[in-house]
Parts: C-alpha cells; sequence; structure tokens
C-alpha cells in the first residue's frame, strides 16, 4: 500500500508563519493543473504498481481548486494507479473558502471522503496575528457547513504556543474544536521559522517567543482534553477518534512508499528520496521542457535506521526491536537496549513486549530523546546493509 500527495502551492494570502512553499500567483492554477497530470506521467512507476490507500491535496491551499479540477487529478491517479477500496482521498482547505455550495459540490461530485480545515485557532486575535484570511465565527461556520454537506471524516488543525497564548486560552480552544463532532485533530505548536514574517517580528522585539515551562502545560492540556473527549493521542501532534487516524499521514511514519507531485512535494521509495523544485514557474517549465525538475537522495543503512525512530517514536506505534534486529542486525539492536536504558529508568520511555514507546514526558522532549538515539554516518560500527 501507498499513497500519493499532490501539493497545491497557490494561497491568496500568505500566513504569517509559513514557510511551506506557496505562491499568490493564482492566475498560474490552469498551467499548473496540467503540470503535475504531465508528472504523474512521468512518474508511474514509481511506486512499483503498489495500491494506493490514500490521496492528499494539500497546501497552499487546494480548495482554490474547483470541482473539475479536483476530478481530473483524481481521474489521472485512477488512469495510473490501482486505488485500493475505501481509499481515503483529502482535501485541504481554507475556512473562507468554504462555502455550503463548494463543500455540497465537493462533497456530492468528487472522490474526496475527507476534508481537513486550517482553522488554527477560533480566537480572533490569533488569527490576526497569523494573518489568517478566515474569521473565528468563520471557521466555526466551516466546521458545521461541512458536516451538513455531508463530510462524515473532518480533521481540523490548530496552533498552539502563540505569543500572548495562556493555557485557559488553548482550554477554551479545545472544549470548543471537541464539542464540533469532528473526528481528526492536528495540534501544532508555533515554530518560528527563518524568513516567515513572524520570525521577523520576534527578531526586531515586536513579538516574545512562549516560554518553555507554557509549552509543556499547553501540550499536557492537548493531552488530557483529547483523552477526555474520547480521542487517541496517536502521534505527537495528530488525535483522533478510533478508526479515524490519518491514513495518509500514518503512511509516512510508517515508512510506507508515497509519490509527492507539485512543486517542493517530496517523494519516498524506502530505499531514496526525491523532492521536486520548490518554484512553481521553473516547475512547469521543467516538465513542459523535458527538464529534471527534481532532486535524489540515496538512503544507506544508517539514514534508514534514523529515520525509523525518528518516525516511530513519535507514535503510539512505538519502535519494534523485531524490525530493528532484522532490518538493521544484531549489533545496532544491543545499542539500541543499551542507549535506552536510562531513557526507561527515567520514566520517558516505556517497554511492552517487543515495542519501545515514548510516554508523555518523554514526548515532550521527544526531539531531544531521538537524536540521541540516531547514529552518525561515521558510526564506529557498520550498520548491516
Amino acid at each position: 500500500m501507498a499513497g500519493i500527495y499532490i501539493h497545491v502551492p497557490f494561497c491568496k494570502r500568505i500566513c504569517s508563519y509559513c514557510d511551506f512553499y506557496k505562491s499568490a500567483v493564482l492566475t498560474l492554477i490552469p498551467d499548473y493543473m496540467a503540470a503535475i497530470h504531465k508528472e504523474l506521467d512521468i512518474r508511474r512507476d514509481y511506486l512499483q504498481n503498489e495500491w494506493i490507500e490514500s490521496i492528499y491535496l494539500g497546501g497552499g491551499t487546494p480548495s482554490l481548486l474547483n470541482t473539475n479540477q479536483v476530478n481530473q487529478v483524481i481521474d489521472k491517479i485512477s488512469q495510473l494507479h490501482y486505488i485500493a477500496p475505501g481509499c481515503e482521498i483529502t482535501l485541504e482547505a481554507n475556512p473562507d473558502d468554504l462555502s455550503q455550495q463548494y463543500l455540497r459540490a465537493i462533497c456530492e461530485t468528487t472522490p474526496v471522503n475527507r476534508i481537513s480545515i486550517g482553522i488554527q485557532s477560533f480566537c480572533n486575535k490569533d488569527l490576526q496575528l497569523l494573518n489568517r484570511r478566515h474569521t473565528a465565527a468563520q471557521a466555526l461556520a466551516s466546521i458545521k457547513q461541512a458536516r451538513n454537506a455531508g463530510f462524515r471524516n473532518i480533521s481540523i488543525d490548530l496552533i498552539y504556543g502563540l505569543p500572548g497564548m495562556d493555557t485557559q486560552e488553548w482550554q477554551k480552544n479545545l472544549d470548543l474544536a471537541f464539542s464540533l463532532d469532528i473526528q481528526h485533530l492536528s495540534a501544532y505548536h508555533l515554530s518560528i521559522e527563518p524568513g516567515t514574517a513572524l520570525s521577523r517580528s520576534v527578531a526586531k522585539g515586536l513579538l516574545q517567543i512562549t516560554e518553555e515551562e507554557e509549552s509543556t502545560r499547553q501540550f499536557v492540556v492537548l493531552n488530557e482534553t483529547g483523552e477526555k473527549n474520547g480521542f487517541i493521542h496517536y502521534e505527537i501532534s495528530n488525535l483522533a477518534r478510533e478508526g479515524y487516524f490519518s491514513r495518509h499521514n500514518s503512511g509516512y511514519w510508517q515508512q510506507k512508499k508515497y509519490l509527492g507531485i507539485g512543486p517542493s512535494a517530496h517523494s519516498y521509495n524506502i530505499l531514496s528520496r526525491q523532492w521536486n523544485i520548490s518554484h512553481v514557474r521553473k516547475y512547469i517549465q521543467a516538465i513542459n521542457t523535458g527538464s529534471e525538475f527534481s532532486e535524489m537522495e540515496n538512503l544507506n543503512a544508517v539514514k534508514r535506521y534514523n529515520e525509523y525512530l525518528m518516525v516511530s517514536l513519535r507514535t503510539i506505534r512505538g519502535a519494534d526491536l523485531e524490525v530493528i534486529y532484522h532490518e538493521f542486525g544484531e549489533t545496532v539492536y544491543r545499542d539500541f537496549i543499551r542507549a535506552t536504558e536510562l531513557v526507561k529508568s527515567s520514566g520517558h520511555m516505556m517497554q511492552q513486549g517487543q515495542i519501545c514507546k515514548l510516554t508523555r514526558q518523554g514526548w515532550l522532549i521527544s526531539d531531544y530523546i531521538i537524536s540521541g538515539l540516531m547514529k552518525d554516518e561515521d558510526s564506529r560500527f557498520k550498520i548491516q546493509d
């Protein structure tokens, strides 16, 4: 089983925190759509006839596409690949694009069966800080309208750790979110990325980064409130009701193959990673002229081991000792056991049979723990290939 990601890089307005590749030149959309159809043709063999269990239209702002454009790209995928029964097909959307008419058209006339709405906050001052196009009222209305249109698998995004946000405000956001009959929540801590408007405001002293202690409290509130509302915290930034884990994102964390289409999109086939150029005009030109439009990195055993730790320990599935033993050898297996003894004794990791997973306390410092378990390219021993 594999996944296909379609990057739709267009935005009507650039958010102050976003460092994903995007473009505000909406007139390029028709040429761009033609180019991604061509890339799908060019890379039809990348997944080696794997069945497709998830298709994800992300961005950017995929809700800028009309129903014909959505149908055409999904039809193209189905012409080139085997689509698994019940394939999860997700469309990311901004609240202000989601009129009742648009939602009903997407739900009734396209194969899209899951919608992911970029709410970010139900508080207007937060939305203004983030330079979002929608208001809190539009955010609330979009979720209710999606439900009324017929969607039964609704995911929303929220951001915590915002400048000026305290635990009480974050709790209000969560209480409102869980009252709205959603099935999935992605909750990300704000990251101040270089080159963004927020990073410039921080550098000028106009905004103050949330202190680590406050961020920790907000993460704990996220975990506890989700649990009280019947949500499973199945990955550091993702919670869902039973049966509604994101199949597409879970494929990333389980190291399944995926094909990424469009500028800046990444692909992975276990042995290598590939990424497209991050410029929509150059991407379109390269596709149309048959020029090179991507770069590739081969993944040796050390990189594959590090990637396995990075993705597995972010989830409740954890790292499987049998996988480590059979995929990377006895030496690495024994070294992992030794390296995790202190993490377990400190209460940051637990072991259940052959599975080692981080506790909630471990998730709070997951980057530190995982990086400490990773191997350098010049490790004193060689991981078996």
